[in-house]
């Protein structure tokens, strides 16, 4: 994949495998390459390559329920073949590649094909052998959508059958990083927040995500053509995924692609009045889903996300720290968006003794690192839905310099009672806390000057004392209550407070 590796992507919610498992079943093209390995056997003959040889693919479309009289039907018989044959769903033995070709009156050397050995993994494997093989055959169908249109290869042979990469303009690997880097767009487009409510992206701007840098200004209409370029090969590649399940795709409508020929074949002076046309101009007034929609399918998340963690990236998914530590569920969801941090640690108290998740939360929050106002945060979060079996374990660190405004909040929210009140050390050093927990999580939202007015609304003198508390973000929460604090007034001793906090640091 083309995402840089180790970097951290928001977390994706999967279908179960058994239900991706299904759905692998039902894809179209997978399931036609499942038919024809249950089909191969003695008398099936292969070219070298493992291709099926001309005369049995009649007879490869008919076992699929192909129309004989379509033209298009041998092509999908040889590519449903091609997915078998990669995945291993079929074994072949190819011909020896000095074993004639039947040109001087013998008969021509076949290889033969028979079902593979795991094949019958599909009827009597786990989910997870079915999602393998469906993975392998993604992989198949991804490297065939990267190869240029067949009418273009042959263009391009050399009087030898070699294809002349310069004058095809085509690099193997550029090509399939594009690809990867086209699937990885969408998958961010689909797990970040305030993606579409259905996931469907417009194919324009799938294609200026891999043209137009993010900073750049009005694009230009040599820019545009670009795009338009790539929205061409990606409606191309999007019909050949689809039918491996990786894909929801509605094409680019084809009465814009007649426009755009109409433009292509206009004087240079209409071209010159009209600025770069196509599909890749999109105007204000137009329906956009004519320039085609794509979504990942749920199968479709589980395989791009896959190849991306091959490829050593961070994908993680929300369930998979359900058998780990708190430790390692806090500092994870820290950086979660709160609905899917709110998920995960649903998941993770599931099935375990409340009582002792509640003590294992509360000692994971612990600490002076940067990240800690946060894991604290997401403790509070974590706590919050706990009933009375919590109680025991949040009493315990009522006295704990760090937890215990916390446990006083959770409390005080759950209607317990002799809920002793805090001291204003412990004050002071909560809402300190809380204002490092909040720029952490959302950095300078709107709503953060609101709620360092409210924290400091009720403490006559707050700023004279607040700059000696002992926790390592005072000085920076108090810089950012400078910028932020709705009151001027305040804003002003706040940055006081600041400079006398900063003075204090070693």
């Amino acid at each position: 994949m083309s995402a840089e590796p180790h970097s951290t992507l928001p977390p994706v919610r999967l279908h179960s495998d058994a239900e991706l498992a299904r759905d692998a079943l039902v894809a179209p093209l997978f399931a036609r390459a499942v038919r024809l390995a249950r089909w191969a056997g003695p008398g099936i003959r292969v070219d070298v390559g493992g291709e099926l040889v001309a005369d049995q693919l009649p007879g490869a479309a008919e076992v699929l329920g192909l129309d004989p009289a379509d033209e298009d039907s041998p092509v999908y018989a040889s590519q449903a073949w091609r997915v078998a044959v990669d995945t291993g769903l079929v074994d072949v033995t190819e011909p020896e590649e000095d074993g004639g070709d039947g040109a001087d009156g013998a008969e021509p050397e076949y290889g033969t094909a028979a079902p593979g050995e795991d094949l019958p993994l599909l009827a009597g494997g786990a989910p997870a052998d079915v999602l393998d093989l469906w993975l392998a055959a993604m992989d198949s169908v991804l490297a065939d959508a990267a190869v240029p249109d067949l009418d273009d290869l042959v263009d391009a042979m050399d009087a030898g059958g070699d294809i002349d990469f310069d004058r095809l303009d085509w690099n193997p690997q550029r090509e399939a990083d594009f690809l990867d880097g086209v699937l990885a767009n969408l998958y961010l487009l689909s797990v970040s927040e305030g993606a579409p409510g259905d996931g469907r992206v417009p194919l324009p701007v799938l294609a200026a995500s891999m043209i137009i840098p993010d900073d750049a200004g009005e694009p230009t209409d040599a820019v545009l053509e670009q795009v338009s370029d790539a929205m061409m090969r990606l409606d191309d590649q999007f019909r050949q995924l689809e039918p491996i399940g990786l894909v929801d795709y509605q094409p680019v409508d084809e009465a814009l692609m007649a426009e755009a020929d109409d433009l292509t074949d206009a004087d240079a002076d209409a071209d010159a009045e009209g600025g770069a046309g196509g599909p890749g101009r999109v105007e204000d007034d137009e329906d956009i889903t004519r320039y085609g929609m794509v979504r990942l399918t749920p199968l479709g998340l589980y395989g791009v996300r896959a190849r991306m963690l091959e490829a050593g990236v961070e994908a993680p998914a929300i369930g998979e720290l359900a058998g780990k530590g708190a430790d390692a569920l806090l500092d994870a969801v820290s950086f979660y968006p709160e609905d899917a941090a709110q998920s995960e640690i649903e998941q993770w108290l599931a099935g375990r003794d409340l009582p002792a998740a509640v003590a294992e939360l509360l000692a994971a929050a612990r600490g002076d690192d940067e990240a800690a106002p946060l894991r604290r945060l997401r403790c509070q979060q974590a706590l919050t839905p706990a009933g009375p079996e919590a109680e025991p374990a949040v009493r315990a660190v009522l006295d704990d310099a760090q937890l215990g405004g916390l446990a006083r909040v959770w409390l005080a929210e759950h209607g317990a009672a002799d809920v002793p009140a805090p001291d204003q050390e412990m004050v002071f050093w909560l809402t300190v806390d809380t204002i490092a927990a909040q720029l952490a999580a959302d950095g300078e939202t709107e709503e953060l000057p609101l709620l360092m007015g409210s924290l400091t609304a009720h403490h006559t003198g707050f700023f004279d004392q607040v700059w000696r508390v002992e926790h390592p973000a005072t000085a920076y929460v108090l810089e950012a209550m400078g910028r932020l604090h709705p009151d001027k007034k305040a804003a002003k001793d706040a940055r006081k407070a600041a400079f006398k906090a900063r003075s204090r640091q070693p």
